[in-house]
């Protein structure tokens, strides 16, 4: 039981703000120390877990082509984009890019979307031009990180209730070989992916209505923060 004050360490870790890889780093290297393995040998297990799980890692290689896209106006192109579609608001948007990313989950296409791929260089920024467009302001700092918050909630919720729809995903999988090796049952990965499908749909339903209410908020936030600097109201904004 001792080696589970790696657990600790993790925990004191992020309650202090620490870099989270220096201290699962850190937490790996004081579990292996602690029991009973020497430096070379923690060191060998950092190897081979790299190595059985590379795969994880892939994502890296798109990082410097995305880079490269931002730098020559990615962001701005979505911006654009968005802003010609007048009847499209922030929330609108965010709730079809929901079903977007649930829809191509259960379909196994989980690596075609994600925070770094889509939500940083697209998602976010069309999400803030189509609030910008609707408010008729431009947006405080406070609730442009809000927007950027929904834009990520959108794609994380999207992909964590849909990919489970899908019977070869490795959760799915996971579940079944535990459950049958364990319990001796013989549980199918397609009934647990039926059974997904409907708290797939809750998910969407439940997580699309909070999207289509940012609208409201950014309104009354954009006309409450238009009013604590004595500026006038945007235009379509009530008092």
């Amino acid at each position: 039981m001792i080696v589970l004050l790696g657990v600790v360490v993790v925990i004191l870790g992020f309650v202090t703000r620490r870099n989270p890889v220096l201290v699962i780093g850190a937490a790996g290297v004081f579990t292996g120390l602690i029991g009973g393995m020497n430096p070379l040998e923690v060191l060998a297990a950092f190897g081979r877990s790299f190595a059985d799980s590379r795969s994880v890692t892939v994502f890296a290689v798109a990082l410097p082509v995305i880079g490269l896209l931002e730098r020559y106006g990615l962001r701005e192109q979505a911006r654009r984009l968005i802003g010609r579609l007048g009847a499209l608001s922030a929330g609108r948007f965010l709730t079809v890019y929901l079903l977007i990313r649930q829809t191509t989950a259960a379909l196994g296409l989980t690596g075609i979307a994600g925070p770094a791929q889509t939500v940083r260089p697209l998602v976010a920024p069309m999400a803030e031009a189509a609030a910008e467009r609707s408010t008729g302001a431009a947006l405080p700092d406070r609730l442009r990180e809000k927007v950027r918050s929904y834009a990520a909630s959108a794609d994380t919720v999207g992909l964590f209730f849909g990919e489970d729809c899908f019977i070869a995903i490795g959760s799915i999988l996971l579940i079944t070989g535990f459950v049958n090796s364990t319990y001796h049952q013989d549980l199918e990965p397609t009934q647990l992916a039926l059974w997904a499908i409907p708290l797939a749909a809750c998910a969407f339903v439940i997580h699309g209505a909070r999207l289509l209410l940012l609208d409201r908020q950014l309104q009354r936030e954009t006309a409450l923060a238009h009013a604590e600097h004595d500026l006038p109201l945007p235009k379509g904004t009530d008092k």
